[in-house]
């Protein structure tokens, strides 16, 4: 009742000139011919496709591999589940906040990336040396006949030790040495109107667009890993082992029986994303004030800046017009990948 109550609404101020202050006043599809005339809701409608396409791949991709390593049986899984899932349950305003403290020009970020470009050849030879002992460890135990994860923590923990140790040795030797001649990263990631990459222009993503993807992907992969991770562990243990039985490398398994096994549920967690990423607003609300508006803007931010103008009259026939394009560019979005899916 409130849903369709609020949705007829809507639909009604859509086609109106209200402010809240007076009578609406109907005014037909003017509110929509005025729209596609604005160049701030052209662009909004632009980083909103772009928004949503780019963090709902990468958000599958990042919650699948998290879900993947997170299946293993190994000891201490339960932590590390907590841990991995913990930035979805933290308040998105506290995330947000954290991560524009990260991304100012003197922030941790660039700093981050300062001290990488100084140290990456130290850094490439560590985890080099991690990797190889990581294998050797792993080989040597499952010669044995014992089962081992590819990620066993404590040999985790072993391999890194044996690493400091081999990274120590080649700086001594020379062999790898700090950069001395890196100039610090001065990135300005928000308050700014470049785009990525530089030589794109207005055809590139802003940056502070950019920023707010690293963000919500990072917030959001973890309730998407917990849907994996359940679809990994309904999959039967015996197709892995007949797989096996039959000389199927991990890869060949993952092809055949982990992604298909997946489908239903990769899906949903496409469906779940496209929507929610069309729908985002806190964290652009949020970082709004630190970016320029165009960089930033959304649908759903259109949607609210118009309503919510601040000293601004009050603009809900053109909000309302907003929100009606929203949700028929959500409903054929999700139509069209429920084709492309097949499901």
């Amino acid at each position: 009742i409130f849903f369709g109550y609020a949705f007829l609404r809507t639909f009604y101020f859509s086609f109106t000139d209200y402010n809240m202050f007076s009578k609406p006043a109907w005014v037909g599809l003017q509110n929509y011919v005025d729209l596609f005339r604005n160049i701030r809701f052209g662009r909004a409608f632009r980083n909103s496709l772009t928004f949503a396409i780019i963090v709902t791949f990468f958000q599958t991709i990042f919650a699948l591999v998290l879900a993947i390593v997170l299946n293993a049986k190994m000891r201490g899984i339960k932590l590390f589940r907590a841990l991995y899932y913990m930035p979805s349950v933290t308040s998105s305003v506290v995330i947000t906040l954290i991560f524009m403290w990260l991304f100012q020009r003197n922030g941790i970020f660039n700093y981050l990336t300062t001290v990488f470009l100084q140290y990456k050849a130290i850094i490439g030879a560590f985890f080099a040396s991690l990797v190889v002992l990581q294998i050797l460890m792993v080989a040597a135990e499952r010669a044995r006949k014992q089962p081992c994860s590819w990620f066993e923590p404590s040999f985790i923990l072993a391999s890194a030790l044996l690493s400091l140790v081999v990274v120590w040795f080649l700086q001594f030797a020379g062999v790898v040495a700090p950069g001395t001649d890196i100039e610090p990263v001065r990135i300005i990631w928000l308050n700014t109107r470049q785009t990525i990459p530089e030589w794109a222009g207005k055809l590139g993503i802003p940056r502070p667009l950019a920023s707010i993807m690293i963000l919500n992907t990072w917030t959001t992969a973890p309730t998407m890993m917990l849907l994996f991770l359940a679809g990994l562990q309904d999959i039967p243990r015996e197709l892995y082992e007949a797989a096996s039985v039959d000389g199927a490398t991990g890869f060949a398994a993952f092809r055949h029986i982990t992604l298909p096994g997946l489908r239903h549920i990769t899906y949903l967690i496409v469906t779940m994303g496209l929507i929610g990423t069309l729908q985002m607003f806190d964290q652009v609300a949020i970082i709004g004030d630190q970016a320029p508006l165009e960089s930033v803007i959304t649908l759903a931010y259109f949607v609210y800046h118009n309503a919510f103008p601040g000293s601004a009259v009050p603009r809900i026939g053109v909000a309302s017009a907003a929100a009606m394009i929203l949700a028929a560019f959500t409903l054929i979005l999700t139509w069209v990948q429920r084709k492309l899916a097949r499901v």
